[in-house]
C-alpha cells in the first residue's frame, strides 16, 4: 500500500507517521462463517477474494516456467540413472540449510543412490562454493555438484569444480551480477528474462521446484513403479521454514508453500528435526505460525552458522532419529543462547556508536551508516545491521573483522523501502572498481567483503550511491496501521484466528491496529520493558498491555495513542489477551 493510500493520524509527530490503510470498498464470496475483521484485512493486501487470500498448492505457478529447468533436470536424471554421486552444496543460513536439506532428502525420494552434502564454513570458507572449499571437497570426486541458495555469484568456484571435472548445476535465487558463473545449468527465477512469476522464492523454494520438474520428468519416462512417484509435500515444511526465515515477500506462490509447510508442522507431521527445535524452543507445534518461524525456529538454526558451523543445523534437518534430533536440537539451543549474548554486546556497541556519531550534533541525520568494530563477530553483523536499520530507519552496513586480528572485513547491509541494497553495492563497485572485494544479496540485505584500509573510502561512496538512488521521501518512517478494532473484537476469539491466519510475513504484513487509551497502570518489566493496564471506551474492565523495550525512564502519559498488535495472552492462559505494543505516542 503506497502512502497515497492512506490516512495521516494528527499528533503523531514528525519522525513517524501513523498511517491507516483505506478500507477496501469490498471483498467478495468469502464464506458465511469468515470473521468480517480477516476479510477486510486480507482484502486490504490486495487478496479480496478466499482464493487469493488462500492460494492452494493446486494454483501454483508451474515450474518448466523458470529458465534452465529442462537442462538442469536431464542432468540429474542422468546422474540417477547412471548411479553416479551427487553432491548438495548448502548455505550457511536457514535458507541455505533448509534447502540443502530439501534437495538431500529429494533427490534420494526420487531414486538417487549417492547423495552427500556439504556447506562452507563461515570462519574457514567464507560465503558459498569458493575454490577452497572445491579443494577441499575433491575426495568426495562427485559427477554433479548442485548449490542451493547460492553460486549465481561464485563464479570462481564453479570454474573450479569445473576444473575438477564436475558437472555443476546452481540452483539460485539471488540476482546475478553481469556475468554468469560457468556452469553446466542455472535455475534462477532472477536471471534477466526469466519468465517464471514469481521473483520472490527463496532458495529453498527453487530446489523444491526443480524437484517437482524432475519427478515430472522420470514419471514421463516411466521411472515409477507406481506411475506417479513420491509425494513431494513431505519436504513442505522445510520449505516454509527457509522461506519465512529469509525474509523473501510472501505473495501468493510462497504463501500456498508456506501454508502447506504450516499444516503439516501443526498436525506433527514435521521432520524430527523440525519437531525437536520446536519442542527446544518452548512453541506449542498445534498453534505455530510464521512469526514463531522467525523469530524462534529460524534464528536456533541461524545461530549454527552464525557461531559454530551449519553442518550441525543441516544434521538436525537430516536425521530421522528423535533422540539424535532432541539432542541436536539441545546443542542448537545453547549455541543461540550464546548468540544473543555476543548480539547484544555488539549492539550496545553500535548504540553507543550511533549516538556518539550518527546521532551527534546538530547536523541533520545521515542518510546511511556504516558500523564497525574489531572485536565483533562476522557471523553476527547481520543481525545489529538489522538492529540499527531499524533504530535509525537508514541504510546500515555493518563489519567485523574476517577473523580476530584480520584486515579482511566482511560485511551485511540491511535497507529500508525505497532502496535496493545490491544494486547500491553494485553503484559502489562501478563507479569505484575493486573497492569492493565481493558482494552479492537482493533487495533488502546483501553481503560483502572488503580490506580494512578500504572502510572509510567505501563508507563515503556507500553514502554517496545511497544519495544518488533513495528518494528523501523514504527517509520518513511510515507506520502502517489496520486502523481500530472494534469494541467486539477485543476477544480471544479474534485473536486466535489472527495468529492461525495468513500465513504474515514479509509483503503480507502482520495485522497491526492502533486507537486512543488511558493508562489505568504500569510498571517495568526486567528494567527495559512496560506492562500497561489500559481503558478503552465501550470495554468493561481493562486491557493488558506490553510494550518490549518500551522503558526510557519516563512514566508513559495518562492518555495514549498506541500502535499494537492482538495477541492471545498464553502466559496467563485461557481467553486472555493482550495487546503488544509497538509504538507509543502521546493522544
Amino acid at each position: 500500500m503506497s502512502p497515497a493510500a492512506a490516512a495521516v493520524l494528527p499528533g503523531t509527530g514528525t519522525d513517524t507517521l501513523l498511517i491507516r490503510r483505506r478500507d477496501p470498498v469490498a471483498w467478495r464470496d468469502w464464506p458465511a462463517d469468515t470473521l468480517p475483521l480477516l476479510a477486510r484485512l486480507y482484502a486490504a493486501r490486495g487478496a479480496d477474494t478466499p482464493s487469493l487470500a488462500l492460494p492452494r498448492l493446486g494454483n501454483l505457478h508451474a515450474p518448466d516456467l523458470m529458465g534452465g529447468m529442462q537442462t538442469a533436470v536431464e542432468l540429474l536424471a542422468a546422474a540417477i540413472a547412471g548411479n553416479k554421486r551427487i553432491l548438495v552444496v548448502g548455505d550457511f543460513d536457514c535458507d541455505g540449510a533448509t534447502a540443502c536439506a530439501v534437495g538431500v532428502r529429494g533427490l534420494r525420494m526420487l531414486g538417487a543412490t549417492d547423495v552427500v552434502h556439504a556447506v562452507p564454513n563461515r570462519m574457514v570458507h567464507g560465503y558459498g562454493l569458493s575454490p577452497s572449499l572445491v579443494a577441499e571437497l575433491a575426495p568426495l570426486q562427485p559427477h554433479l555438484l548442485v548449490t542451493v541458495d547460492h553460486g549465481i555469484a561464485c563464479h570462481a568456484g564453479v570454474a573450479a569444480a569445473k576444473a575438477a571435472g564436475w558437472q555443476v548445476l546452481v540452483t539460485d535465487h539471488h540476482l546475478p551480477g553481469p556475468q554468469l558463473p560457468p556452469a553446466d545449468a542455472i535455475v534462477d527465477p532472477n536471471l534477466e528474462g526469466d519468465a517464471f512469476p514469481s521473483k520472490s522464492l527463496a532458495g529453498v523454494g527453487v530446489i523444491f521446484y526443480v524437484l517437482m520438474a524432475l519427478r515430472r520428468h522420470l514419471r514421463e519416462a516411466g521411472a515409477f513403479a507406481d506411475g506417479k512417484g513420491p509425494d513431494l509435500t513431505v519436504l513442505l515444511d522445510l520449505v516454509a521454514v527457509g522461506t519465512v526465515a529469509d525474509l523473501v515477500g510472501l505473495d501468493a506462490n510462497n504463501r500456498a508453500l508456506v501454508t502447506a509447510g504450516l499444516r503439516r508442522l501443526r498436525a506433527g507431521q514435521g521432520c524430527v528435526g523440525l519437531n525437536a527445535l520446536i519442542e527446544a524452543s518452548g512453541r506449542d507445534a498445534r498453534r505455530l505460525t510464521s512469526t514463531d518461524i522467525g523469530f524462534a525456529l529460524g534464528p536456533r538454526l541461524n545461530a549454527a552458522g552464525r557461531l559454530e558451523d551449519m553442518a550441525l543445523g543441516i544434521a538436525l534437518l537430516l536425521t530421522d532419529e528423535p533422540r539424535q534430533a532432541r539432542e541436536i536440537a539441545q546443542t542448537l539451543e545453547q549455541i543461540n543462547a550464546e548468540r544473543r549474548a555476543v548480539q547484544q554486546s555488539m549492539t550496545d556497541d553500535a548504540e553507543q556508536a550511533v549516538a556518539r556519531v550518527v546521532l551527534g550534533g546538530e547536523g541533520a541525520r545521515p542518510v546511511a551508516a556504516c558500523l564497525f568494530d574489531a572485536q565483533w563477530h562476522p557471523g553476527v553483523v547481520g543481525l545489529v545491521a538489522s538492529k540499527m536499520k531499524d533504530r535509525l530507519h537508514r541504510p546500515v552496513v555493518a563489519f567485523a573483522p574476517s577473523e580476530p586480528g584480520g584486515v579482511s572485513l566482511r560485511g551485511s547491509a540491511r535497507s529500508i523501502a525505497g532502496l535496493h541494497i545490491r544494486d547500491a553495492l553494485a553503484l559502489v563497485d562501478a563507479r569505484h572498481p575493486g573497492l569492493i572485494e565481493r558482494f552479492g544479496g537482493h533487495a533488502m540485505a546483501a553481503g560483502l567483503s572488503l580490506p580494512l584500509d578500504s572502510l572509510a573510502a567505501f563508507e563515503a561512496a556507500f553514502v554517496e550511491a545511497v544519495q544518488m538512488l533513495l528518494d528523501p521521501a523514504a527517509l520518513q518512517q511510515q507506520v502502517i496501521s489496520d486502523g481500530e478494532l472494534g469494541v467486539d473484537e477485543f476477544d480471544h476469539r479474534h485473536a486466535d484466528a489472527l495468529r492461525l491466519a495468513g500465513p504474515w510475513g514479509q509483503g503480507f504484513p502482520e495485522p497491526l491496529f492502533d486507537g486512543h487509551f488511558e493508562v489505568s497502570n504500569w510498571r517495568v518489566l526486567k528494567e527495559r520493558h512496560l506492562k500497561l493496564e489500559l481503558r478503552h471506551p465501550g470495554l468493561a474492565g481493562t486491557l493488558s498491555a506490553i510494550h518490549f523495550g518500551g522503558w526510557h525512564g519516563n512514566a508513559p502519559p495518562r492518555h495514549v495513542h498506541l500502535a499494537y498488535r492482538l495477541a492471545c495472552d498464553d502466559y496467563r492462559g485461557g481467553q486472555a489477551i493482550q495487546l503488544i505494543v509497538e509504538h507509543c505516542l502521546p493522544a
